[in-house]
């Protein structure tokens, strides 16, 4: 062999001897990087992000809780909540609103966003109350005194989840009220009971809890009620679509699921 390609064999031979350990050791720093990191996305449990959340107004005091429990779960994640009417939040979906899930009080709402959202998931159920002043000081016993006209009965506006479910049992039962106003959502019909501007109130059992410093809650029988359905969703248009689909998942596992019905939410 001449001399210079015996050279070049050799020079071949020892680049390749060198970079066999450079390659061994960058694949250890690689393997460290990967397990060094693995820990991290194992805590997190989803992929980081901000997202934002449109969810009904029935559920501003439970998804505060379970946000914080969520975001404690997974951290670098942050979840902001923007509570409204069901069909305000879906306006805001038909009008591009920057969001990455969405979580109404009823399916009717989110079928009507089918283009807008990935498939739904039942997180939740709730019945409704009357809610009456502290101490019911006009003792209502039930839905029939309702139609008392010396009574200020408030209910929700008939195109929002709790008004037509109200509207539904009061229907059912041919019991004609005349409510003094109508609101854009559950948590108005519980103010106005709240202040004293109404004797009662139809709102979701869930919600009259919060407020039992202020409000008594008249069961309604099962028989004679409706049951609320909560359907979570990513939206299409999500930035984040990943974290978002992470996040809807989580409200069905166990520790979602015990803060939902610790806050008196049904088992879907």
């Amino acid at each position: 062999m001449p001399l210079i390609n015996r050279r070049r064999t050799a020079a071949a031979v020892l680049t390749t001897a060198l970079l066999v350990p450079l390659a061994a050791c960058g694949s250890d720093d690689a393997e460290d990087a990967d397990s060094s990191a693995k820990p991290s996305a194992a805590a997190s449990g989803a992929p980081k992000a901000d997202l934002t959340v449109l969810a009904a107004s029935s559920l501003t005091d439970v998804f505060r809780t379970a946000g914080a429990a969520y975001e404690k779960e997974n951290p670098g994640t942050k979840i902001t909540f923007s509570f409204a009417g069901s069909q305000e939040l879906a306006a805001q979906v038909e009008q591009g609103a920057p969001a990455d899930a969405l979580v109404t009080a009823d399916t009717k709402t989110m079928d009507g966003l089918e283009g807008e959202t990935g498939t739904p998931t039942i997180i939740a159920k709730n019945r409704l109350v009357i809610a009456t002043g502290e101490g019911n000081p006009e003792k209502i016993d039930g839905l029939d005194d309702l139609a008392d006209s010396k009574l200020k009965v408030v209910l929700a506006a008939p195109e929002v989840p709790v008004g037509r479910y109200s509207e539904q049992i009061l229907d059912a039962r041919k019991i004609v009220v005349k409510p003094v106003s109508q609101e854009p959502n559950v948590r108005a019909v519980l103010s106005k009971v709240e202040l004293g501007e109404a004797d009662a109130g139809l709102v979701y059992k869930t919600d009259a809890a919060t407020a039992t410093d202020k409000v008594d809650a008249v069961e309604i029988p099962d028989a004679e009620n409706a049951i609320a359905s909560y359907p979570a969703a990513t939206l299409k248009g999500s930035r984040n679509s990943e974290a978002a689909a992470a996040f809807v998942a989580w409200l069905s596992t166990p520790a979602a699921q015990k803060i939902l019905q610790g806050a008196g939410f049904q088992q879907p």
